[in-house]
């Protein structure tokens, strides 16, 4: 996790991100394939945040990420980990550290799964939190997920916010599926200005990019990107 300086104090209440796959965020010495420098970017950025990083189960990422299941990698059962982010973990960090509660200050991000996953707690749980970045997401695991936003309430989601990036040298179907669910979430939401997207050229799906695309999103979470 990372702490800002500023959390020295006994009164003020920080915003909080939640992030997926901490192994890659922090530190080479736990990630099988670079790190985010998450510490690094924020104390560079001098930004009041609090990041959370959950390690995935290793063999288990694939149940715990995804929403729906895949014809042949399964999977399926993010809502039991969501479940657990939302009442194991979420209580206990706010019963340690000085967080802001309120939707508004509670932010979820994530890459490829973990940007699929942090995507479909937003619109889950709108009452939790208010924005979500979504680096490379995998909308290609499971057609449902489209079927799942057309079914969704205007009114129940019309304030929330994404933060969309992916690479032009990933999959032929990453940007294509990226930019049809931003058509889709527009109709659902408030205004197009909610949906801050762009594809990054020569990225690729690793950490080198997700690394390169944090800075300015963490900047948009605190509305500082202007």
């Amino acid at each position: 996790m990372y702490l800002p300086e500023s959390h020295t104090s006994k009164t003020e209440k920080h915003p909080v991100l939640y992030l997926q796959d901490a192994q890659n965020l922090f530190d080479i010495s736990t990630s099988y394939a670079g790190e985010w420098k998450v510490d690094e970017t924020l104390d560079s950025l001098g930004l009041d945040l609090i990041v959370i990083g959950i390690e995935h189960g290793n063999d288990k990422r694939i149940d715990e990420l995804t929403p729906f299941p895949h014809p042949e990698y399964k999977g399926g059962k993010a809502d039991a980990y969501l479940d657990f982010v939302l009442n194991t973990l979420r209580p206990k960090v706010d019963s340690l550290y000085n967080t802001s509660t309120t939707a508004e200050n509670t932010f979820i991000g994530g890459s490829s799964l973990g940007g699929l996953f942090s995507y479909y707690a937003t619109l889950k749980h709108p009452d939790v939190f208010s924005k979500a970045i979504v680096f490379s997401p995998s909308f290609w695991y499971s057609e449902d997920v489209f079927s799942y936003v057309e079914s969704i309430e205007s009114e129940d989601i019309e304030d929330l916010q994404f933060y969309f990036r992916a690479g032009e040298k990933e999959s032929e179907t990453m940007l294509p599926l990226m930019f049809k669910m931003k058509e889709l979430l527009s109709s659902k939401l408030a205004s197009d200005t909610q949906i801050n997207i762009d594809s990054i050229p020569d990225g690729e799906h690793n950490e080198k990019l997700w690394a390169k695309s944090f800075p300015d999103a963490a900047l948009w979470l605190l509305n500082l990107d202007q």
